[in-house]
């Protein structure tokens, strides 16, 4: 493993557990070189799972640009690293059990459901894009229905 700040090959593990229910391995190291702490996670790698896009294109499944735009909604909001692993993991042994291919709606509308559980706030940021909100009603309309 690369140290991040000096790029040495030169690192070491100091410490190792397991993390998200056993199904990652969560390393503390050290570089050699620079003295740099930096943690690293070791996850079981799913079956390629394939996005089917809006556009009828297809590319494979990329949990970290989905928990981009997830943090995105959940900026200034008081949810940890910990639970959006939790939902991401949850969500990727949903959509991989006895599939291949999952539509980009699918996985939307999934995130959608577990923020509106975990965050409303975060949920509307989230369903704002993922919906393309065309005007403010249907904005208001989203909004209507959460606190029904």
């Amino acid at each position: 493993m690369h140290c991040p700040r000096c790029k040495s090959s030169d690192t070491a593990v100091i410490d190792s557990r397991v993390t998200d229910e056993g199904r990652a391995v969560r390393r503390r190291r050290t570089c050699e070189k620079c003295e740099h702490r930096f943690t690293t996670f070791e996850r079981q790698e799913l079956i390629s799972l394939i996005v089917v896009k809006r556009d009828g294109t297809r590319e494979p499944f990329n949990r970290s640009k989905l928990e981009r735009g997830i943090w995105l909604a959940c900026i200034k909001r008081p949810i940890t690293q910990e639970r959006i692993d939790k939902l991401l993991t949850k969500l990727e042994e949903k959509w991989a059990a006895n599939k291949k291919e999952v539509s980009s709606s699918t996985i939307g509308n999934d995130v959608m459901k577990e923020l509106r559980r975990i965050d409303k706030v975060a949920y509307i940021r989230f369903a704002s894009v993922h919906r393309e909100f065309k005007d403010v009603e249907e904005f208001k309309e989203e909004l209507g229905k959460l606190f029904v």
